[in-house]
């Protein structure tokens, strides 16, 4: 099981790597209506991890209290938006291709708003890969290791737009292929970093367990709500993020049924 966890937090961040590599292929800014798409996207296989792989092993693992059942899952998902709400509020940063940055005024450099915001991007997602991780790991939840590695492997996917929506921008300010790749690459290492601290918080606090799946759920949902749709809604081609949305829940939930 040491093995799995081990290639179950890797996952994300190699897709990540994958999809900053696109700096390598592409000349210029990436086309919008592929931008719109990859948005969509991870939007898409976000929500449908949040749900199928979270929120519902989350409730059936508090099956035996009847209706009261879905309480824990009630709690920790809206905890879980109340994490990241306080996490926006409280971190300047500034979100890729904004030109305002967000929460408290700060002395940062736009690069390092940057980082803060990718970080708050990214974190639930290592969070939602720890937590089923350590489910699988510990037989509760019903969650298998072949479901746990889906959810990373979903979320990997998710992470090659994402990946790419990051270094592509900062190629286009003038840095260079290299140093757009590393940071793009770099915005991911926050994943395995978040997951393996849910493995081992979830280790000591087994009881807690169902919160922690739904706290994850409810933290990538903000995230889907408060700035993937928003980026994907505005301006034209907003029905190829709409295309790409359904695309990767449809993705993630054969993955989460199909190997779970």
């Amino acid at each position: 099981m040491t093995l799995t966890i081990a290639i179950g937090l890797l996952i994300p961040l190699l897709g990540t790597m994958l999809g900053s590599a696109f700096v390598f292929l592409m000349k210029h800014d990436m086309p919008d209506r592929l931008q719109k798409a990859l948005l969509g996207f991870a939007s898409g296989v976000m929500v449908a991890a949040s749900v199928w792989s979270l929120l519902i092993p989350a409730i059936e693992s508090e099956a035996d209290k009847g209706a009261w059942a879905v309480m824990p899952a009630a709690a920790g998902f809206l905890l879980g938006i109340l994490f990241l709400l306080a996490i926006d509020e409280l971190t300047p940063h500034l979100h890729v291709g904004a030109n305002t940055p967000e929460g408290p005024r700060s002395h940062l450099s736009r690069t390092a708003m940057l980082a803060l915001a990718v970080t708050i991007h990214n974190l639930p997602e290592g969070m939602a890969v720890g937590v089923v991780l350590a489910a699988a790991a510990q037989g509760t939840a019903g969650l298998s290791a072949s479901a746990a590695i889906a959810v990373s492997l979903g979320i990997a996917i998710q992470n090659i737009p994402e990946g790419a929506i990051i270094s592509m921008p900062m190629r286009a300010a003038g840095n260079s292929r290299w140093t757009s790749f590393l940071i793009g690459s770099l915005s991911g290492v926050v994943e395995p970093i978040g997951g393996l601290l849910v493995i081992v918080l979830a280790a000591w606090l087994t009881p807690v367990l169902p919160y922690l799946l739904a706290f994850a759920a409810g933290a990538m949902m903000y995230v889907v709500i408060e700035e993937l749709i928003p980026e994907a809604s505005q301006g034209k081609h907003s029905n190829l993020s709409t295309i790409g949305f359904a695309i990767g829940f449809v993705l993630m939930m054969v993955l989460d049924v199909v190997l779970g």
